[in-house]
């Protein structure tokens, strides 16, 4: 092969590496939405959870009252 020919190889590796740490840094900052959004999604699921527990608990008392009286 020719001098040329090494360049122009040496030339399309850099583009590929180029295109693929592209390619990285997107997927990245996909990942990184994603965690953000799965994380609100928990507290969410949380704040649900505390919020139900509460509502139970004050239905059951209810209950407990009424079978008292």
């Amino acid at each position: 092969m020719r001098k040329p020919d090494y360049q122009d190889i040496i030339n399309e590796y850099k583009e590929q590496v180029r295109v693929l740490k592209e390619q990285i840094s997107e997927l990245e900052d996909a990942c990184k939405s994603k965690d953000a959004a799965l994380k609100r999604s928990l507290q969410k699921l949380e704040h649900t959870t505390k919020d139900l527990d509460q509502a139970n608990q004050e239905i059951n008392d209810k209950k407990a009252v009424e079978k008292k009286s």
